[in-house]
C-alpha cells in the first residue's frame, strides 16, 4: 500500500478521533498506531528497513511482530527517552510553585526588568539555555515561571507560553550541540563554530517572527491560566500575596533551573573540548550531566525548599508530588502514544517515498531540501529524525562548488524545515498542550502556527543570507 495513503489514514483517524468524537488523546493515537501497523505490507517495511540499514535478520524480526508488539515497542522507546523526564520536571514545577520559589523568580524578574518586559525574559532566557539543553527540558523549567506569572496578569498566559516555546524551539533544530543540528552539520562537513554562529544568527530572526506572531495571538484569543491535576490557581494566587520574607530566597528559587542547565551543558562542553583521561572523572561527569540525573538533583532540591517553606505542614510535600505524578502520568501516556505513532509512520516507508517525489521534482537546492524536511517532519513527528532523514538525501549536495554558497546554509535550512507545523503524531505537541492546559484546538492554532511560520521565516532568512553572504 502507498506511504502516503497509510499516513492520510493514520492523520484521518487521529483528528477525526480527538477534533471529532472528542476521544481522549490516548486512545485515538493508539488506535491510529494500531491501523497503520495492521495496513502496512511486508514490503513497506523491508524499504523501510533498508533505508535505515537495519540487518536482515532484524528486518525479519519486524516482520514477524504483529502490530500491536510494533505499537508497543514504540511507545516503550519514547517512553524511555521522556518518562522520567517529564515526572521530575512535574515534581520540579510543583515543588516551585508550591513553595513560593517560583513567585519569587517572577517578583524578581518584575523588579529588574519591568512587568512588560517579563515576555522577552523568557524568550531570550529560553533561546540560550536551549542550546546546551534540549528545548524541551528548557520549557518544563521555565513553565511554572510563566504560571507564576499569569496570576499577576491573567490576560498574558498566552503570550507567556509561547514567549518560552518560541525561544526554545529553533534552538533545538539550529544550533549544536543538540543531536539533529549537530548530526546535520557532521553529515555536510560544516565546521561546528560555523554552525552555531549561523544558526544564532537565522534563530535571531525566526523568533522575533515568532514572538511578533505570540503578541498578535495573545491580543486575538484569550486563553486563561486553567487548573490542572498538578495546578491550583487558588494556591497560585494565595502565593501572589506573600510578603517577601514569606518566600524562599531568590538564590534557592533559582537552583532548580539554573543547576540542570550547569550540569547539562557543562557535561556537552567538557566531552566536546577536553580529553579526559582519568576514567572516574569522565563517569561521574556523564552521570552528572545525564538529564535524568541532572533534573533528579533539581527535584531534590525544589522539594527541599517545599519541606522548609511548609515545616508546619509535612504533608504538603506528599500531596504535592502526588499531585505532580498524577498529572506527568497522563502527559507520559500521551506523549508516548504520539512517539509510537510516530514510529510506526516511519515504517510505511514514507521517508524513502519523500526522497523519490525529491528527485522526481527538481527544485533549486534550499527550498528542495526545506520542503522535503517539512514532508518528513508532518509525516513522522520528529524533527531530529526529519533532519536525520533529510541529510540523508541531500549530503550529496555539501560540495559548495556545486551548491553556489557554503553548505552551512543548507543545514541551516534544514532545521527551518524541520519546525513546520507539529500536530498529533509530535510528541512536543502533546507536552505543550497537556503542561500548559491548552486544549488540542488552542495548540493547534497557536503553537503549530507558530511554529510554522518561524520555520517560514527561517527559509526566506536562509536564502538571503546564501545570495548575498555566500561565503565560496
Amino acid at each position: 500500500m502507498d506511504p502516503f495513503i497509510l499516513v492520510g489514514i493514520g492523520a484521518l483517524i487521529v483528528l477525526g478521533g480527538i477534533l471529532g468524537l472528542r476521544l481522549n488523546a490516548f486512545l485515538a493515537l493508539f488506535v491510529a498506531a494500531l491501523v497503520v501497523s495492521w495496513l502496512t505490507p511486508e514490503s513497506n517495511i523491508e524499504i523501510y528497513s533498508a533505508a535505515k540499514n537495519i540487518s536482515a535478520q532484524e528486518t525479519t524480526q519486524l516482520i514477524q511482530q504483529s502490530a500491536g508488539e510494533r505499537v508497543a515497542n514504540g511507545f516503550g522507546s519514547t517512553c524511555a527517552k521522556i518518562g522520567i523526564l517529564i515526572a521530575l520536571a512535574s515534581i520540579i514545577g510543583k515543588a516551585m510553585l508550591d513553595s513560593g520559589s517560583a513567585d519569587r523568580i517572577v517578583r524578581s524578574a518584575i523588579r529588574l526588568l519591568g512587568e512588560k518586559r517579563a515576555p522577552a525574559a523568557f524568550l531570550g532566557s529560553g533561546f540560550f539555555l536551549a542550546i546546551p539543553v534540549f528545548y524541551d527540558t528548557v520549557f518544563y523549567l521555565l513553565l511554572p515561571l510563566g504560571k507564576a506569572m499569569a496570576t499577576r496578569k491573567e490576560r498574558n498566559y498566552l503570550l507567556y507560553i509561547l514567549s518560552i516555546v518560541a525561544g526554545t524551539a529553533m534552538t533545538h533544530s539550529l544550533v549544536p550541540p543538540t543531536p539533529g543540528p549537530l548530526f546535520v552539520a557532521s553529515a555536510l562537513n560544516v565546521d561546528i563554530g560555523t554552525m552555531m554562529m549561523g544558526g544564532i544568527v537565522v534563530g535571531f530572526f525566526t523568533v522575533a517572527a515568532g514572538y511578533a506572531y505570540a503578541v498578535w495571538a495573545n491580543s486575538k484569543w484569550e486563553i486563561p491560566l486553567r487548573e490542572t491535576s498538578d495546578i491550583s490557581i487558588k494556591e497560585l494566587k494565595n502565593l501572589s500575596v506573600k510578603e517577601d520574607h514569606e518566600l524562599p530566597s531568590i538564590w534557592l528559587s533559582l537552583l532548580p533551573i539554573l543547576l540542570p542547565v550547569v550540569l547539562i551543558a557543562g557535561r556537552t562542553i567538557i566531552n566536546a573540548t577536553a580529553d579526559i583521561s582519568d576514567l572516574a572523572l569522565s563517569r561521574m561527569i556523564d552521570n552528572l550531566g545525564n538529564s535524568n540525573t541532572a533534573l533528579a538533583i533539581a527535584a531534590a532540591i525544589a522539594m527541599g525548599t517545599l519541606v522548609h517553606s511548609k515545616r508546619n505542614n509535612k504533608k504538603q510535600l506528599s500531596a504535592s508530588v502526588s499531585a505532580a505524578l498524577s498529572s506527568a502520568g497522563t502527559i507520559i501516556l500521551i506523549t508516548a502514544a504520539g512517539g509510537a505513532f510516530g514510529g510506526i509512520l516511519q515504517q510505511t516507508g514514507i521517508g524513502p517515498s519523500i526522497e523519490g517525489l525529491a528527485n522526481d521534482y527538481q527544485i533549486a537546492i534550499l527550498p528542495l531540501a526545506f520542503f522535503v524536511t517539512l514532508l518528513v517532519r508532518t509525516a513522522q513527528g520528529s524533527a531530529t529524525v526529519a533532519m536525520i532523514t533529510a541529510v540523508g538525501i541531500l549530503s550529496g549536495f555539501s560540495d559548495p562548488a556545486t551548491l553556489g554558497f557554503h553548505p552551512v546554509y543548507l543545514a541551516l535550512v534544514i532545521g527551518c524545515g524541520s519546525k513546520i507545523f507539529p500536530w498529533m503524531n509530535d510528541s512536543g505537541f502533546w507536552i505543550i498542550s497537556k503542561m500548559s492546559g491548552f486544549t488540542e484546538r488552542e495548540t493547534l492554532k497557536t503553537f503549530s502556527v507558530m511554529l510554522s511560520i518561524m520555520g517560514f521565516t527561517g527559509l526566506i532568512v536562509v536564502m538571503a543570507l546564501a545570495k548575498f553572504f555566500p561565503f565560496v
